[in-house]
């Protein structure tokens, strides 16, 4: 399970420090490439929602480890592609196999939660953020040392297929729902429609929570490396910086979050933590100083590192909802930010400025701060601690 997280944290962070590159040398406008960036998350739409029936029927530890492996066999495609289209048409092939990947992963982290007793899904978040930070570093020392894209992504796409088909046969065996006690996996809550019709107002608003989520952190992965360049004015070696920044402290807040929810509740943790990015997007838009837009970078990675994860956990213990199905929506509807944000700032960019674009993502880290209570634990699980080390 751990390792399967690390390597869908290296996979997209080896591409994101070539992203100012690819720009350049496909000669792309910031909408453009903002289009172009956006459409990782267009296919994680198209294929999202099919996540849930995937992991019904193979269960989520076999739908991750395939879908992991394909996702990675399409970097060293993003890597050739000549122009614009191609370019597109590869992210967003890899995007659809990301979407699944993420679904079924979190859906199994949910399991071994569950046998723990305890929250540790924030953990494994850690650890995916600690592959990021590790595939960010390696991007950026790829390109510092003069490695081509291909040779650089077609290596890491290797590396990543052998970790997880060699680790995926210790995931979880038996059915997804082994771990709940609630009757919402085998006896009603069947299918994404019925949990549609189930709780649509508690789906809807951890979606929206989440696209405020995915927007700072699409913010640090997507334009991170292009304010950098364009605005701060930072050496070629730097630009994969301001995505690392937010990584690393995303790890600290990941590493500490499990004790934190736990301790203060996770609706106070989602609800300052939203704040703390906010207040840090404001220092990127306001400074144009490397160390200050790094700090920026830095405190928007630590306000959110919790967010997403716990936006899964709550997700996957809606009563009579299945956990695959409620944990597919949501993360669908999640996705709508990486859809949205990227091509929205772009144009606000070209007709503005990007200090201006990224004001937005102030905005939306606010106003996600006041859904926060969506999180409140629904006491639908009755955890035991047998088994625990099995994973």
């Amino acid at each position: 399970m751990a390792v399967l997280f690390i390597a869908n944290g290296i996979t997209l962070s080896n591409l994101i420090p070539w992203y100012p590159v690819i720009k350049s040398d496909l000669v792309l406008s910031n909408t453009m490439f903002g289009i172009a960036v956006a459409a990782y998350p267009l296919g994680a739409l198209a294929l999202g929602t099919s996540s849930g029936p995937l992991i019904a029927r193979l269960g989520s530890g076999r739908t991750a480890t395939s879908f992991a492996v394909v996702t990675a066999a399409f970097l060293p495609v993003v890597a050739l592609a000549p122009g614009f289209w191609t370019f597109a048409a590869a992210m967003t092939m890899m995007g659809a196999a990301d979407a699944v990947t993420d679904a079924a992963m979190n859906s199994h982290g949910l399991r071994v939660q569950r046998r723990y007793g305890r929250s540790i899904i924030n953990s494994f978040h850690a650890l995916w953020s600690s592959g990021a930070v590790a595939g960010g570093l390696v991007g950026s020392v790829a390109i510092g040392i003069g490695l081509t894209r291909p040779v650089h992504l077609s290596g890491i796409a290797a590396l990543v297929i052998v970790l997880v088909l060699v680790t995926g046969r210790w995931l979880l065996p038996g059915p997804e729902h082994a771990e709940r006690t609630d009757e919402a996996q085998e006896d009603h809550g069947v299918g994404l429609r019925s949990a549609v019709m189930s709780a649509p107002l508690v789906l809807v608003g951890l979606g929206v929570l989440l696209m405020s989520s995915t927007a700072l952190e699409d913010t640090a992965g997507t334009w991170s490396g292009v304010y950098l360049q364009e605005v701060v004015g930072a050496p070629a070696g730097a630009l994969g910086l301001g995505f690392v920044a937010a990584q690393v402290l995303m790890v600290v807040g990941r590493l500490t979050g499990d004790r934190v929810v736990d301790r203060l509740g996770p609706v106070n943790v989602a609800r300052w933590g939203l704040l703390l990015s906010a207040s840090g997007m404001l220092v990127v838009v306001l400074s144009t100083n490397l160390l200050l837009v790094l700090v920026g970078f830095a405190m928007s990675g630590l306000g959110v590192a919790t967010i997403y994860p716990l936006g899964m956990v709550a997700a996957g213990e809606i009563p009579g909802v299945r956990s695959g199905d409620g944990v597919t929506l949501v993360s669908w509807l999640g996705r709508v930010g990486f859809l949205v944000v990227p091509p929205a700032i772009g144009a606000v960019a070209d007709a503005v400025s990007l200090p201006a674009a990224l004001a937005m993502v102030v905005v939306a880290a606010f106003g996600g701060s006041f859904l926060a209570p969506l999180l409140r634990p629904r006491d639908v699980v009755a955890p035991t601690r047998d088994g625990a080390g099995d994973a």
